[in-house]
């Protein structure tokens, strides 16, 4: 879903498929039936809507984890400079590293923005001195530690 375009625009959904996407965005296991009854359709319909919505690489159900109920101390965002005519591949290389659960690339100050789960200080410390320095390109980087999540939401 990151990148694929959709085949169809997303103007194309209705009442009712914004209402399935809705039901599933509060609970990705709800059963087809239980959405049929809050809309008084068919199940049929629903499932026909949730595989149209699927194909078009609008809804993707997946399990969220909460990295910091997984051994993780904490998680912070980094903004990387890189050299401009390798910032696509460099992303990518930074997209392999385990600790990335996050990467944009993007315009402004930096080139890259990236969010990275880290056990402690100096597992922090590993990842920006052994590997995102690693990487031919990358000019400089900036850490900003999360202390506190206020809003996380999944559109």
């Amino acid at each position: 879903m990151e990148n694929e375009k959709l085949e169809q625009p997303s103007r194309d959904l209705d009442e009712i498929d914004l209402k399935i996407l809705e039901a599933l965005r509060a609970d990705g296991r709800v059963a087809f039936s239980q959405i049929a009854e809050q809309l008084g359709v068919s199940p049929g319909m629903i499932r026909m809507r949730y595989n149209r919505m699927v194909d078009m690489g609008l809804l993707k159900v997946v399990a969220i984890t909460n990295p910091l109920r997984m051994g993780y101390e904490a998680m912070a965002m980094i903004g990387v400079r890189t050299e401009g005519q390798r910032m696509l591949e460099i992303a990518e290389q930074i997209a392999g590293f385990d600790e990335v659960i996050y990467l944009v690339v993007t315009s402004g100050r930096y080139d890259i923005m990236l969010e990275v789960v880290y056990r402690d200080h100096a597992d922090l410390l590993g990842f920006i001195t052994e590997k995102l320095y690693s990487i031919e390109g990358v000019r400089e980087s900036e850490s900003f530690l999360q202390l506190k999540n206020v809003k996380e939401v999944y559109f």
